[in-house]
């Protein structure tokens, strides 16, 4: 890895839901989901304390959040009332995370256009930024 990169994904996460429903009603298959129990590697004897439904990008080049954003929000951002009635009926939290993985401090350009903070703030997720 020699140029930045940047990671975004959507995550509905809780107690325990059924994975299958939440894909069957948003249409959209995960690009990973966790089961509450299950272990959080093949190494670890540490297990997942919440069950977790994730869409996302993998790791991409980039020096724009919101390209990668906006992969997420075309398969999302028209189904706000059905991930409004997930987090009801299966006490589900949802959050946006954009994971950056910064090379020789070429940082990306961090700003949130206002179609992701109107999805945001739709369903009530918040967003997270980490640095790796």
């Amino acid at each position: 890895m020699n140029e930045t990169q940047v990671k975004v994904y959507f995550s509905l996460f809780g107690e325990d839901f059924p994975i299958n429903e939440v894909t069957r009603r948003l249409e959209v298959t995960p690009t990973d989901s966790n089961k509450k129990g299950d272990l959080t590697s093949a190494n670890s004897s540490i297990r997942r304390k919440e069950t977790s439904w994730d869409y996302g990008t993998d790791y991409q080049y980039s020096l724009d959040v919101n390209e990668q954003l906006q992969q997420v929000m075309n398969q999302l951002r028209d189904k706000c009332s059905i991930i409004y009635e997930l987090q009801a009926e299966f006490g589900l939290v949802s959050k946006i995370y954009i994971v950056i993985a910064m090379v020789n401090g070429q940082a990306p350009a961090l700003y949130l256009e206002k179609d992701i903070l109107t999805f945001a703030s739709n369903i009530g997720a918040e967003i997270e930024v980490d640095f790796v």
